[in-house]
């Protein structure tokens, strides 16, 4: 006899209050403050409960347009109660940016935190669908707003426990497009509980870790690295509004962090900081990258620290977590994010699809059950990118004979100069050893002999001068002839798209012409 199969979605924090009520599991980087499983799940309660009165609905969105705070992790897992969706909106995007987005998912609330309250103001005339505006702060909402303060009136305890499935959606996070409108990936329950089951048993984490999140909350980086991991396994997350270098240091300092993850970026704004020399990582558990490529020299200089830095990789389509480096492998294996986590099944494909061989460049390809569905709204970019089971990263990865994986880099930032391809990672790594370097990315442009070549735009460090002539002459040591960029651009900083990678689609439009004398606007 054929029986039906029941399926379950946990209420995370209830169940973690259950478990652990009185673990710490937040605390306020500014204000010190700290709250316990038990007390975030009644306030959790209270903020879904209060979405209800609005009418939130199982499938309605709620959009919140904040920089990272207790009041917003609330309301994601207020969501997750009651099977609304979160729209985590990109505050770094202009207002018509935010507005695409918004009448994109239509959702029926908006909230938002002070910063944005005149943001909010311009976007109001063409969202038809929100029908409710709600500041999250004290005393920043415009009239006739509501104020999410207005939960405390309401049960602490859930008053209706829907009956969701697995394949429910729970987050809409948008890409970090650069051409036209960001996709929206949706993330179901499914979705994140095995990125969360993945990441705790591949990565070793206890409910003792302690990581810092100041990755911002619209990036499935802030969401999924640590933060929902930490609560499957009853750790804390120390709650920053953004990124900021002195901060990250004192919570090292005298925090108890043992896990950090961050984008190259902001390891490179750390590793220039006065107090680096003296920063005691000692008990420091896991410090890892993500987002984008990271430069070799950022690893030698934790690795002088005794800290197996290591970079991981992920996309907002999968996960983020999808490879593990074993800490022996740290320093043998430099650059390389090591293997698959335990429910993730990988390949690298040529452009025919046949699997390529050890050491052979390729796209990656991904499949698993933290892998997305597909896009909101967007059928066609779902079948594009979803062939078969198997998700197209458009990352480019190699794998060499002992099952090791490195990401290259974009399939589309590859660079065919005379019919040899070029991989701006490796190039970057390189000029980042510079001593003059501080940021440095890897375009293509027009060439009339060999059809494209490579231009590098150059960051230096204060108070630090080269040119390009010497920048070659460092490269030749390191790189074959034809790798080497046949025109540099100095600058005084590079643009970033919202989760903090290099814009490279930003850099193509200024700087992307056929190639110019040496230019300098850094100076």
């Amino acid at each position: 006899m054929e029986t039906q199969k029941s399926f379950f979605v946990p209420d995370w924090l209830e169940k973690r209050a259950q478990l652990s009520p009185e673990r710490i599991a937040l605390q306020d980087a500014a204000t010190g403050q700290e709250l316990t499983y038990a007390a975030w799940n009644i306030n959790a309660n209270r903020t879904a409960n209060y979405l209800r009165s609005l009418g939130v609905q199982r499938g309605d969105r709620v959009a919140v347009y904040a920089t990272n705070s207790f009041a917003y992790l609330d309301i994601w897992h207020a969501c997750g109660k009651i099977g609304a969706i979160l729209q985590n909106l990109n505050w770094r995007l202009t207002i018509p940016e935010i507005a695409q987005l918004l009448q994109d998912a239509a959702p029926v609330v908006l909230a938002y935190s002070a910063e944005y309250v005149e943001a909010v103001a311009q976007l109001r005339q063409d969202l038809p669908s929100v029908r409710h505006y709600i500041a999250v702060d004290e005393a920043t909402a415009a009239p006739n707003d509501q104020y999410l303060a207005e939960r405390a009136t309401y049960p602490a305890i859930l008053t209706e426990h829907p009956n969701l499935h697995p394949d429910d959606p729970w987050v809409i996070c948008y890409t970090g497009g650069t051409t036209g409108l960001p996709k929206g990936a949706i993330l179901t329950h499914s979705n994140m509980a095995w990125n969360s089951v993945n990441t705790v048993m591949s990565w070793g984490l206890t409910p003792d870790d302690v990581a810092i999140l100041n990755a911002p909350l619209f990036h499935t980086g802030g969401l999924n690295v640590f933060t929902l991991p930490l609560i499957h396994i009853g750790g804390k997350s120390i709650v920053c509004k953004s990124f900021d270098a002195d901060q990250v240091f004192d919570l090292i300092e005298r925090a108890g962090v043992t896990l950090y993850f961050g984008v190259p970026t902001m390891f490179v704004v750390m590793q220039g900081h006065p107090r680096w020399q003296t920063a005691d990582f000692s008990r420091m558990k896991l410090v890892i990258s993500g987002g984008a490529p990271c430069p070799l020299p950022i690893f030698e200089r934790f690795w002088v620290k005794s800290v197996d830095f290591k970079t991981g990789y992920g996309l907002t389509e999968a996960g983020p977590n999808t490879f593990w480096l074993p800490a022996a492998d740290v320093r043998r294996k430099p650059g390389a994010v090591g293997f698959p986590l335990f429910h993730i099944d990988v390949k690298i494909v040529h452009r025919d699809g046949s699997l390529c061989g050890a050491n052979e460049p390729g796209e990656l390809l991904i499949r698993g059950p933290h892998v997305t569905p597909g896009y909101w709204n967007r059928p066609d970019a779902t079948t594009e990118a979803i062939r078969d089971g198997w998700l197209h990263t458009g990352d480019l990865a190699t794998c060499d004979d002992e099952g090791y994986y490195t990401i290259v880099g974009r399939l589309k930032d590859m660079i065919i100069s005379g019919g040899e391809n070029i991989y701006p990672a490796e190039i970057e790594s390189a000029l980042h050893a510079h001593p003059a370097v501080e940021e440095a990315a890897l375009i293509g442009v027009p060439d009339e002999k060999w059809g494209e070549v490579g231009r590098a735009v150059v960051v230096l460090r204060p108070d630090q001068r080269t040119d390009e002539d010497t920048l070659k002459s460092f490269l030749e040591t390191r790189l074959a002839k034809y790798k080497i960029p046949k025109s540099f651009v100095f600058v005084a900083e590079l643009p970033k798209t919202g989760p903090g990678k290099i814009d490279k689609q930003a850099l193509l439009a200024h700087y992307g012409a056929s190639v110019p004398q040496q230019t300098n606007e850094s100076t």
